[in-house]
C-alpha cells in the first residue's frame, strides 16, 4: 500500500524528493515550467513541516535542451518559490554531504542532474545506497518516470521510508479510475502515440491493440514501423530491440493508423527546402519532420468520432513552426471533441498544447507520457512497485 506525504512527521528530517525537472531549456532559461509548477505543493508542504529538502531529478541528454545541467531549473525554482535554494554541482561526494548536513529546517538543496552519474541509468544498487545515506525519507513526485528501471526510481525507495507527493496522488487516482472504466461505456477508444521516446512507447502498442478501437501513430514510432515494413526505405534501420518489438505487432490490424504523407527536409531547420510527399517517396538524403495534410485529415476524422482519447507524443518537430502543423491540428481536433474524455501526457505533448493555447481543452493532463501509457495499458511500473516494497 502506498504511503501518502501526510502520513509522516518531517520536522528536522532530511527528505529526498524525486522530481521530474526534465524540462525544455534554451541557453540558461527554462522554456516551459509546467512540470516544475506541479511539484510546488509538495515542496511547500515539506517546507511548512520543517523538513530539510533535497531535490533530485534527471535531465535528458536531448540536444533540444542544449545543456545537461539543472542550474537553469534552480533559477526557475527560486522564482516560483520566492526564495533562494542551494545548488550542488555534484550528486555525490564529501561536498554534497557537507551541504546536506548544513541544511536548516525548511531549506532546499537541488542536486545536479542524476544522469551525470552512470549508476542512475544502470540501476546500480551501490549508487542508490550512497544516495539513501543523504536522507531519512524518500518522496516520489515523479510519476512520469515510474516506468524507468533507474536507481532513483526503482531502488532508492526500497532503502528508505517512502511516500508519494500530491501530484503523484492525483495521477494515480485519476488514471486508476480511467483504467477501470474505459472498457465499459466510453468507447470508441482512440490512442495516439508519437514523440521521440520510442523505446518505452513501442512496447505498449501491442497492449493497446487489444484494448483500443483506434491506434494512431506518428513521429519516430511511425517512422520506425514504416521502415521495418519496407515503406520508408530511405530511413535508418532501427535497433534490434526496436525491430524485435515491431515484429511482434500485428501490422495488418485495421486498428493501426499510420501516416500516408509526410513533410520532409534535408535537416531540421527546413531552410533549404520542405516538401510534402507520400511516406514511400522520402529520399535517402531527407528526414521526416511532420505528418502531411491527408494524414491530418484521416486522423482528425477518427478523433472526431472517439469517446475516449489518450494522447502522448507530438506528430513531428513542433518546436520549429515550419513543422508544427501536424501536432497543432491533432491537438485542435482533440480539443474540439467536447463529448470525449481526453487525457494527454508527457513533457513534449504538454509543451506543444501550451504553445498552441489549448491546455484547457483536455479532461486531464498527466505529467507522464510513457508512464501514463504503460499504466493505462496494464503494465506494472517499477517505480510503483518499489514504493510498495519498503516495509514502512
Amino acid at each position: 500500500m502506498l504511503k501518502h506525504i501526510n502520513d509522516y512527521n518531517f520536522t528536522n528530517k532530511r527528505v529526498i524528493v524525486r522530481c521530474d525537472f526534465n524540462v525544455p531549456i534554451e541557453g540558461d532559461k527554462v522554456k516551459d515550467n509546467f512540470k516544475i509548477e506541479k511539484t510546488l505543493p509538495t515542496i511547500r508542504f515539506l517546507q511548512d513541516r520543517g523538513a530539510k529538502i533535497i531535490l533530485i531529478s534527471h535531465l535528458s541528454e536531448s540536444s533540444k535542451n542544449g545543456t545537461n545541467s539543472l542550474k537553469p531549473v534552480k533559477k526557475e525554482l527560486e522564482k516560483l518559490l520566492g526564495g533562494s535554494i542551494v545548488f550542488s554541482k555534484k550528486v555525490l561526494g564529501f561536498k554534497v554531504r557537507k551541504m546536506v548536513w548544513g541544511l536548516k529546517a525548511g531549506k532546499i538543496l537541488l542536486l545536479e542532474n542524476l544522469r551525470t552519474e552512470k549508476g542512475e541509468k544502470k540501476n546500480n544498487l551501490k549508487f542508490a545506497k550512497k544516495l539513501s545515506k543523504l536522507a531519512d525519507f524518500y518522496v516520489n513526485e515523479a510519476f512520469s518516470v515510474c516506468h524507468r528501471k533507474h536507481a532513483s526510481i526503482s531502488l532508492l525507495p526500497k532503502l528508505l521510508p517512502n511516500s508519494i507527493g500530491f501530484e503523484f496522488e492525483k495521477e494515480i487516482k485519476f488514471l486508476s479510475q480511467v483504467s477501470q472504466s474505459f472498457q465499459s461505456s466510453q468507447g470508441p477508444l482512440c490512442v495516439i502515440i508519437g514523440g521521440v521516446k520510442i523505446d518505452s512507447k513501442i512496447k505498449v502498442v501491442k497492449k493497446f491493440l487489444e484494448k483500443a478501437d483506434h491506434l494512431i501513430l506518428g513521429s519516430y514510432i511511425a517512422n520506425n514501423i514504416l521502415r521495418v515494413k519496407g515503406v520508408c526505405v530511405g530511413l535508418p534501420w532501427p535497433s534490434k530491440e526496436i525491430v524485435d518489438v515491431i515484429k511482434e505487432i500485428d501490422l495488418t490490424s485495421r486498428k493501426i493508423h499510420l501516416p500516408v504523407d509526410v513533410l520532409v527536409s534535408p535537416d531540421e531547420t527546413g531552410e533549404l527546402y520542405i516538401r510534402e510527399t507520400g511516406t514511400a517517396l522520402a529520399r535517402k538524403d531527407e528526414r521526416i519532420f511532420d505528418i502531411g495534410k491527408s494524414s491530418i485529415e484521416n486522423f482528425s476524422k477518427i478523433i472526431k468520432e472517439s469517446k475516449t482519447i489518450f494522447w502522448s507524443g507530438s506528430m513531428g518537430l513542433f518546436e520549429n513552426e515550419k513543422f508544427s502543423e501536424g501536432t497543432r491540428q491533432i491537438a485542435m481536433s482533440i480539443a474540439k471533441n467536447e463529448k470525449a474524455l481526453k487525457i494527454i501526457g508527457g513533457g513534449d505533448t504538454i509543451h506543444a498544447v501550451r504553445k498552441f493555447g489549448l491546455l484547457n481543452g483536455f479532461s486531464f493532463v498527466s505529467i507522464g507520457g510513457g508512464a501514463m501509457l504503460e499504466f493505462l495499458s496494464g503494465e506494472e511500473l517499477p517505480g510503483l512497485r518499489a514504493l510498495s516494497f519498503y516495509d514502512n
